[in-house]
């Protein structure tokens, strides 16, 4: 796009509670960051969540999108057969140049699927991957890949350390960050085929791999990027917040139980509101799609208002930052992708 100001393509259909939760994160993040934004839905439900807003002074439009992409429908079905869904409307204006980026927190196989054949790959990447950045007992780390792809190959799971090297590189300020492939144990040789092969193509690697990790090593601080499928990624993304939950929730229940406890919560609140907002999901918005020509975040389908706003302003930073055209220029300096066709172009 021409204007200085990145404009953020909004899925307001998308997440649990649609146009109720999306556009006033969505307008919050506008008036923080400088972004301009297009909300793209059901117009009559958008304007109506708008006119609830102050928005003034905010370059905010509509596009109205009469379908929306259901959370229980296949990815291939609205690929093809539902081209007026907000989300497959979103990329599209990526394409058409009318918007710079997409949020969403709809149905993740559509965005997904519109992402990899709408925008289309970068050269050389196989399939598109979730990045998460997760809080760690030292400083955020990036678990790659949290569920775009539930089966994977090897060489895949390579392209993903590359590409997560990259995110870190760029988004975390990290010189050589330490790539961990999650297994089963640390010893080589353990895991099952594709991990055994995934390890033999990152050893071989240029990345600072520094071998297997297991579970209980993802929140040390001790690597930089865990690799793993996308099924494996998905569950131990939920299993960390759901755990991350459940201790806040002990934790409030034990020192609400005495009254000492109380005094000790008292003295002790700066240090849980600020627990609290490291493992907070909301803080870190979304997860970017890598591999892709355009920037795409996906975000919880459970987002709250202050993670669809931290979404965008995730994607307003990407698209300032030139994420895309970096990612690609440090993903060909490697020089060990073999080239391979453009995904296909949806019509």
């Amino acid at each position: 796009m021409g204007s200085s100001i990145p404009r953020i393509a909004v899925d307001a259909m998308g997440g649990d509670l649609g146009p109720s939760v999306v556009v006033p994160g969505a307008v919050q993040a506008a008036r923080e960051a400088g972004l301009a934004l297009s909300l793209v839905g059901r117009e009559d439900e958008v304007r109506a969540e708008l006119s609830k807003l102050d928005a003034s002074g905010l370059d905010v439009a509509v596009v109205h999108a009469p379908d929306v992409a259901g959370m229980d429908e296949k990815p291939s079905d609205i690929l093809r057969r539902k081209k007026d869904s907000s989300i497959h409307t979103a990329c599209r204006l990526v394409k058409d140049g009318a918007a710079d980026g997409v949020v969403s927190a709809g149905n993740s196989g559509a965005t997904v699927a519109c992402g990899m054949f709408i925008l289309g790959r970068i050269p050389g990447i196989s399939r598109p991957a979730l990045a998460s950045v997760m809080p760690t007992a030292k400083k955020p780390m990036v678990l790659i890949d949290v569920g775009a792809n539930v089966d994977s190959k090897p060489k895949h799971l390579f392209q993903f350390g590359l590409m997560a090297e990259v995110l870190a590189q760029s988004v975390l300020g990290m010189a050589k960050p330490r790539v961990g492939l999650l297994s089963i144990g640390e010893e080589e040789g353990k895991g099952n085929t594709m991990v055994k092969e995934a390890y033999d193509l990152l050893r071989a690697s240029k990345l600072n791999f520094v071998g297997n990790v297991e579970g209980r090593d993802v929140f040390t601080g001790d690597v930089d990027v865990v690799v793993c499928d996308g099924f494996v990624g998905n569950v131990a993304l939920k299993l960390s917040e759901g755990l991350a939950a459940t201790m806040g929730q002990v934790l409030k229940r034990e020192l609400l139980r005495h009254f000492w406890g109380r005094m000790g919560a008292l003295l002790a609140r700066g240090a849980l509101r600020r627990f609290k907002k490291v493992t907070d999901y909301a803080e870190y918005g979304g997860a970017p799609l890598l591999g892709l020509t355009g920037i795409v975040v996906v975000c919880h389908g459970a987002s709250n208002p202050k993670a669809i706003k931290n979404a965008v302003k995730m994607a307003g930073s990407f698209v300032q930052g030139k994420a895309s055209e970096d990612l690609a220029r440090k993903l060909a300096a490697h020089g060990q992708l073999a080239p391979e066709p453009p995904a296909a172009q949806a019509s």
